[in-house]
């Protein structure tokens, strides 16, 4: 995370608050279309991990292969799309500096082979989580974070056009990650390697999960790149600029829930599997809680201390990012939580209703933030809109799922909502107590940064643990695991 985040700073530096802007709301525009990948992304994880739990390794060899002739499939809908609808909104609505669109457009044709490299790559990623390889991601982590360093520093003393360059080498970066996950694959997991054989009764099966799970990817997308969007025409790149920092901040933080989540949400599909229905509970309820608890421990002091932070970090810090960080931050923790409920409506494979309904209540908030914003409303506006409409889903996330599985609400409410509120409430009572006692002094933040640490993981442990799950972490300390 902290080199990702020292990453960000520097290619701030190297490209300027402008070209930052424009990268990241070009890049936007493709992103937007690869929303057709992701659902077939979660299509692909379930298909493999519901295999691997019933143990049919020819079934598992198919599956892949289909997957792969999909994936495809969605590579040259999402090329069409970005050369015919994407350039249109690129040269007609994008407010972009005359003597920089020449260097857009090198951009937006880069992300468009960047986005295609990675959905090509998305099913050897599927079953390297199906697999439960965790530790190949983490050593393929650490070289992508090192080459996008290694990059931006080239960038910075290069002579020529930085964003060109930025955006050709982060090309070429996703294409060597291509061949490596697809390597270690072939190498590792026998379904991975060539089978041609075509199953249209199993396409047609995967494609119809992955049409609705499309409405909810393509809500998503919509409200994410939507906003960005938005606030170009509204405001400019440089407000892009600062919604970009802050969403690369909030990334970084999300890796913490999202490594956990990768490790649960296979353990979630093979217990529906199984038909376990009882651990399946147990296994949700306590990855709600656990990735609660992983963000809070992690955005806590962030939003304590966040423009000193930004200061620091980036020393010349775009208007609105203090603020757009912050609600960016606790919007994340509210939905990342959500997480395992939406893996186990994935596990069921009746996605339908949930995704329809679900998904349209998510695509309100582009419209209502435009609404917003043509009646004088600030920037970080949408965020607070963006923030409401997530509650509202949530809620209905949470009134579906125990349709479908039997999850109980009041079980949700008593194990998760009231601890992560409790925990919430006695760490920022305790934090706010230290910061108005303790006197000023020039690293006063940094001893803020440490406390609040301090504070919010005790909180976590002790008031938002049950006395199993305390000595199940206890186990997984060094120190302790030989005491406990």
């Amino acid at each position: 995370m902290a080199v990702q985040l020292y990453t960000s700073r520097i290619v701030l530096a190297a490209l300027g608050v402008s070209d930052y802007g424009v990268y990241n709301v070009v890049g936007g525009i493709v992103t937007m279309f690869a929303f057709l990948n992701s659902a077939m992304t979660t299509s692909t994880q379930r298909y493999i991990t519901y295999e691997l739990g019933k143990k049919n390794p020819q079934r598992l060899k198919q599956v892949f292969a289909t997957s792969m002739q999909i994936h495809f499939l969605i590579a040259l809908v999402v090329i069409v799309l970005a050369e015919s609808v994407g350039i249109w909104f690129l040269k007609e609505k994008m407010i972009i500096a005359p003597d920089r669109a020449n260097a857009a457009m090198w951009v937006f044709q880069l992300s468009v082979i960047t986005v295609v490299v990675a959905i090509m790559s998305f099913p050897y990623n599927a079953a390297i989580i199906a697999h439960e390889k965790m530790s190949a991601f983490a050593y393929i982590s650490v070289l992508e974070v090192s080459l996008k360093l290694a990059a931006v520093y080239f960038v910075l003393y290069a002579g020529c056009d930085k964003l060109i360059l930025y955006a050709i080498l982060i090309a070429s970066i996703q294409l060597l990650l291509r061949c490596v996950y697809s390597v270690y694959c072939k190498r590792h997991f026998a379904e991975t390697r060539m089978y041609l054989k075509r199953d249209k009764i199993l396409f047609k099966e995967m494609l119809s999960f992955a049409g609705w799970n499309l409405w909810g990817n393509f809500a998503a997308v919509l409200f994410t790149q939507g906003q960005n969007m938005l606030l170009n025409v509204f405001f400019g790149p440089v407000v892009n600029a600062a919604r970009g920092i802050a969403v690369q901040v909030q990334g970084a933080v999300l890796q913490f829930a999202g490594n956990f989540q990768m490790a649960v949400t296979p353990q979630i599909t093979k217990t529906y599997a199984n038909n376990e229905i009882d651990e399946m509970h147990s296994l949700i309820l306590r990855g709600c809680k656990f990735t609660f608890y992983l963000l809070f421990i992690v955005s806590l002091p962030i939003l304590l201390e966040t423009g000193t932070i930004l200061e620091i970090w980036l020393k010349d810090v775009p208007e609105y990012t203090v603020v757009f960080l912050r609600i960016i931050l606790v919007t994340a923790m509210l939905d990342a939580t959500a997480g395992p409920l939406m893996n186990a409506v994935a596990a069921t494979g009746r996605v339908k209703a949930y995704q329809t309904i679900v998904g349209g209540i998510l695509l309100v908030i582009v419209p209502i933030s435009y609404v917003v914003l043509r009646f004088g409303g600030a920037p970080w506006s949408v965020f607070i809109v963006h923030f409401v409409v997530c509650c509202a889903a949530y809620v209905v996330r949470l009134v579906m799922v125990k349709k479908m599985i039997g999850l109980s609400i009041r079980r949700f409410v008593m194990e998760v909502a009231l601890k992560v509120f409790c925990v919430t409430f006695l760490s920022l009572v305790l934090v706010m107590l230290v910061k108005n006692v303790l006197y000023d002094f020039t690293y006063k933040w940094i001893a803020m940064v440490l406390i609040s640490i301090l504070i919010s993981s005790l909180s976590c442990f002790v008031f938002g643990l049950s006395k199993g799950e305390r000595f199940f972490v206890l186990k997984r300390i060094p120190f302790f695991r030989n005491k406990v």
